[in-house]
């Protein structure tokens, strides 16, 4: 009956509309709610099939589905934590629950979310208060993050921060600037440079030092711009570890410039870069004296001797002052010695259809069969964003917005009952016929 199905119609409306208050009502209630994401309520129209040009007709109704709008991103909010990390752009950071560590991360669903402030709990893990823990790919002791499957969980691991964690950096590179008297390599000159001591770490850590000494080639007459030069590991006991025959430029232009480096022992001399390859006693070291004609490094004017610039990579044990995530994911720990270790790097996860994953509390969200398969990106690849840290994600509410829809869905309420109300009437006036 016609009359019938108007009071069905408006008892859906009235559904449809309670619906969409409850969407309205959670986004003004998270408003300010770090990464939240809107709910939305949208409408579509119920037709009952009429044959063409019927006299009568028979209201459908109305239906409503919600969704959650992920894929939105809302404005980054600047924060003094640097562990207060946000998405600039698509993906999501790879999270799990506290509760989860128990088991295998490969038996468990990925999750993820838009941001979180993560800091150190009592054993070091990286987690947020709601005990969401960060996870990222582990870094090699030199750094380098080797590869790990890209379409599971299975590689990623708790990120966990000991603030009482030590570390060494060994020197493997070392630059002289050295100027040598040039006097010295003249006929009846008995001038002998003092020994030159340069420090530098071994691999636990330790101080140790290159030992060099120029011993200048005195000729018989003129002057012979030749000198060797003999360095000594005192890791090694101060054995011999490179003998070098350095001959100097004196011509103008070119005058007090390397001419040419003859290998006596040790590692070979490199023209390309200027460098000498020794072996200390932990290992390779790569030592630069200077290239060919080339005035940074060794080189031999007036009568004096004066090490101008002895520079160096390495540093002695140190402790974690600070650790930051940079944008391309990379977890970075700074010691007090100024050394800089890279500890994770932190993918984005990214699947087809972000408006698809499933919310769970607390701004997490689940992979479903709507949202497809994820893959792990590295920051700023791909079509993923970077990773923000000292910031968070703002809501997605528009509070002036929502108050707007608010007034439009308790007007169109209050008109389903209307209808209701009129369909009543008019049922009970077809009730009173009878009387």
């Amino acid at each position: 009956m016609t009359i019938s199905s108007s009071f069905s119609a408006g008892v859906a409306g009235l559904s449809v509309n309670a619906a969409r208050l409850a969407t309205i009502s959670d986004n003004i209630a998270n408003s300010a709610t770090f990464g939240y994401k809107r709910a939305s309520a949208e409408f579509s129209s119920v037709v009952v099939s009429n044959a063409r040009g019927a006299g009568t007709y028979s209201a459908g109704g109305v239906r409503a589905s919600t969704m959650r709008l992920i894929e939105e991103r809302g404005d980054l909010v600047g924060t003094g934590n640097a562990l207060d990390l946000a998405i600039a752009g698509r993906g999501m950071l790879p999270v799990v629950s506290i509760a989860d560590l128990s088991g295998p991360l490969s038996d468990l669903p990925m999750t993820m979310t838009r941001t979180g402030s993560f800091r150190t709990d009592a054993d070091g893990i990286l987690r947020t208060e709601t005990g969401m823990v960060l996870l990222g790919w582990p870094a090699d002791a030199d750094g380098k993050v080797p590869p790990y499957p890209r379409d599971s969980i299975s590689g990623l691991v708790p990120i966990v921060i000991n603030s009482n964690q030590t570390a060494a950096d060994p020197t493997t590179v070392m630059n002289l600037g050295i100027n040598l008297p040039a006097t010295a390599t003249e006929a009846g000159s008995t001038t002998l440079p003092p020994p030159l001591s340069v420090e530098y770490f071994d691999n636990l850590g330790t101080s140790e030092s290159l030992q060099i000494e120029f011993i200048p080639i005195v000729p018989v007459s003129g002057a012979s711009n030749q000198w060797t030069m003999q360095i000594r590991d005192t890791a090694s006991g101060g054995a011999l570890i490179g003998e070098y025959t350095l001959t100097f430029d004196d011509t103008r232009g070119a005058g007090g410039t390397l001419s040419s480096v003859i290998m006596v022992s040790g590692g070979a001399y490199n023209l390309a870069d200027g460098t000498l390859a020794l072996t200390v006693a932990g290992g390779p070291m790569t030592v630069g004296i200077g290239r060919l004609g080339n005035p940074n490094g060794l080189t031999q004017l007036s009568d004096s001797f004066a090490p101008i610039s002895l520079t160096k990579n390495g540093s002695p044990i140190g402790s974690i002052t600070t650790v930051e995530v940079d944008q391309n994911g990379y977890v970075n720990a700074t010691y007090d010695t100024g050394f800089t270790r890279r500890l994770y790097q932190i993918p984005i996860v990214d699947v087809p259809n972000p408006n698809g994953l499933i919310s769970l509390s607390e701004q997490i969200y689940k992979v479903s069969p709507e949202s497809g398969s994820i893959f792990l990106w590295d920051a700023g690849t791909g079509g993923v964003g970077t990773i923000e840290g000292y910031s968070r994600e703002g809501s997605k509410t528009d509070v002036a917005g929502e108050l707007t829809s608010l007034i439009q869905t308790q007007r169109a309420y209050s008109s389903n009952a209307k209808v209701i109300q009129t369909v009543d009437e008019m049922l009970q006036e077809t009730t009173n016929i009878k009387r």
